[in-house]
């Protein structure tokens, strides 16, 4: 048994405590996890960071209500996170919505049939037959931000730049059209990606997705332990050994659930192929920015709706996430440069710099939160951002679905990684889900005692 990293003479010896170690306490991980361990299959879940939820996160706020700082919508058909929720006990509800978001433009309202809306329309439309239909090779070196620079209408452009942003929270100058087209075919076309009611921000969850990840640690108790960062996996025909900086593993199997940007911190021995080298190394993960301000109710409602788009700088997009029954929740998602930009701020500078510009849309009140939540997503040393991994312009390895043969002993997780609603909750799960099948499948059968 290799009780030591070779490189380090001084590592502490590998406990034979599990039969699989789960790399990272996500949505991916603790589903992978929960799936063996019903399995009767003894299993460790190491998380670098000293909570448990990766890409997930909610919050109590001053009210008492639950907020998601981290992911929260679940889709019309996203069935694997409805299913996993009505079995941990929590309540889903519809998004409050209308047909179109508001658009507001240099502090006015701008109507969606605007002569200088209806290009972003147009171009919306082909990127969506594109998406379809393929895109030729060369386009995976041609960038969003160089395709809206040919788009006429300042505003047509400003308009497709920020919903581009906050679709896929990427630097526009670091994503190709090519990724985009791809994107938006698997997840199941523009009208899905970017529609409330019966699409991909179908409906949330009262107590937050947060709390699901929080009832499956608690389902797995101690065999989840935080602030343990895995810094390498060493890798043999009889199993593998995970090393953190304190402690190591000796499993039969590992799964690796944390996306690759972030997995590219783990050294392995031997060292991983170059097809995988390069999936970490041509690969980077989004910037997003994501504030709730709570209030006693809604009141914007009596005013209409509060579902904007807003143009002016930080771009940004405004929704109305109130549970039924409950205080009101104003969530607002800036990403890309213009989320990094925020950093620079104080909170209640950001606080101020998000909500005043919509007080003559919502009057005055809308500046008097009984508390304001937010997370910088890429200040997350852990997750290293969100939504999800992105790949550089002119190379493939990171257009999704993400490649997850496994590699001997090592199997590989993540909402990246799924077959059909990559990028989602729903993509974690089924991820997870898949992972520990393949997982069991790949263990040694325990033998049966031959007749006398």
């Amino acid at each position: 048994m290799l009780n030591h990293d070779p490189l380090d003479d001084t590592a502490a010896p590998a406990d034979p405590e599990a039969t699989v170690v789960v790399v990272g306490a996500g949505l991916s991980g603790l589903t992978a996890a929960r799936e063996l361990h019903r399995r009767g299959v003894d299993v460790i879940v190491l998380e670098a960071a000293d909570r448990i939820g990766g890409r997930a996160m909610a919050e109590t706020t001053a009210l008492g209500s639950r907020i998601d700082l981290g992911g929260q919508w679940i889709g019309h058909d996203h069935h694997r996170i409805m299913a996993l929720a009505t079995e941990l006990g929590a309540t889903r509800y519809p998004m409050h919505t209308g047909t179109l978001p508001q658009v507001i433009d240099r502090g006015r309202k701008l109507p969606v049939a605007s002569p200088s809306v209806l290009p972003a329309g147009v171009a919306l439309a082909g990127l969506g037959v594109l998406s379809f239909t393929g895109t030729p090779a060369r386009w995976n070196g041609s960038t969003v931000d160089a395709w809206l620079r040919r788009l006429p209408g300042r505003t047509a452009r400003r308009l497709l730049e920020v919903v581009a942003s906050i679709s896929w929270t990427a630097d526009l100058d670091r994503y190709s059209v090519h990724a985009m087209a791809g994107m938006v075919r698997r997840q199941g076309g523009l009208r899905t990606i970017l529609s409330t009611r019966g699409g991909a921000q179908d409906s949330l969850l009262t107590e937050g997705v947060g709390t699901l990840t929080d009832r499956l640690a608690a389902g797995l108790g101690a065999r989840v332990r935080t602030g343990h960062q895995v810094t390498s996996v060493v890798r043999d025909e009889h199993g593998v050994t995970v090393h953190t900086g304190s402690r190591a593993f000796r499993a039969a199997k590992a799964i690796v659930t944390v996306p690759p940007p972030v997995a590219a911190r783990i050294e392995h021995r031997p060292s991983l192929p170059a097809d995988r080298v390069a999936l970490e190394r041509n690969t980077y993960m989004g910037s997003v920015y994501k504030a709730i301000a709570v209030f006693e109710r809604p009141f914007w409602r009596e005013r209409g709706r509060a579902e904007f788009l807003v143009l002016d700088s930080p771009g940004r997009a405004v929704f109305d996430t109130t549970a039924r029954g409950g205080p009101g929740h104003l969530c607002t998602l800036v990403a890309g440069p213009e989320a990094r930009a925020l950093d620079d701020l104080d909170a209640e500078s950001r606080r101020q710099t998000l909500l005043a510009p919509l007080v003559p849309h919502l009057g005055p009140d809308i500046l008097k939160p009984a508390s304001w939540h937010e997370k910088a997503w890429h200040l997350d040393e852990h997750a290293g951002g969100g939504y999800v991994a992105l790949p550089e312009p002119g190379t493939t390895e990171g257009i999704i679905p993400l490649p997850h043969t496994p590699l001997g002993n090592v199997h590989w997780a993540g909402t990246e990684t799924a077959d059909e609603h990559a990028g989602y909750l729903e993509g974690a799960i089924a991820s997870g889900l898949r992972t520990a099948r393949e997982v069991i499948d790949a263990l040694p059968r325990p033998q049966t005692p031959s007749a006398p």
